[in-house]
């Protein structure tokens, strides 16, 4: 099977155990609303605001508890907050901009942290290799979206035994390729 599953990342947030207790308060642990496509990921009933120069804007946050705090916006959504978001790989945060996050507790001021999410595919070994891909290799793909089709570039594909197949791309390239419901992509050769 060549194709697999292209879903929406709306904008997030990833935190630190002590990030949590500062805007949650201490003790305070994250609550499971619902399991996403990566096995051990799961969107949060929790929900933080994040502040930047210019505004900001409501963001869920995603689990379990990461090393480093991460926010991850569609291009539109930094533009709108006034923060100048690289596109990045998921835990490339080097020399990012920061900003504020709020919670009903507390606030927390990143230094860095704050990316537009490079569009990237979670394969397992398996799954690389039936598509013929390396792990980090950057290729095309094709979204089949009714009346919008698209070819995507800049694909990178991230490959371990810990993911499941699925395409991650943000609202904005979502609303681009008119997707909704359920969608399928496939990597093109050029």
């Amino acid at each position: 099977m060549n194709s697999f599953i292209v879903e929406t990342s709306a904008r997030h947030v990833h935190v630190t155990k002590e990030a949590l207790a500062v805007l949650f308060g201490e003790g305070a642990t994250l609550t499971n609303k619902k399991n996403l496509s990566q096995p051990g990921q799961f969107a949060c009933e929790e929900k933080v605001t994040v502040v930047g120069p210019k505004g900001q804007l409501k963001a869920s946050i995603l689990g379990p508890e990461r090393k480093d705090c991460q926010v991850e916006l569609s291009a539109t959504d930094a533009r709108s907050i006034g923060v100048a978001a690289p596109v990045r790989e998921s835990g490339d945060i080097a020399g990012t901009p920061g900003c504020k996050l709020v919670g009903p507790c507390g606030e927390v001021e990143l230094t860095e942290g704050v990316i537009v999410a490079k569009r990237h595919i979670h394969l397992t070994p398996a799954d690389a290799e039936d598509l013929g891909v390396a792990d980090k290799e950057v290729v095309w793909v094709k979204v089949n979206t009714e009346g919008r089709k698209l070819i995507f570039g800049d694909v990178v594909c991230r490959v371990s035994e810990k993911f499941a197949r699925a395409m991650h791309i943000d609202t904005d390239e979502s609303n681009a390729a008119g997707c909704k419901g359920e969608v399928t992509g496939e990597i093109v050769r050029l």
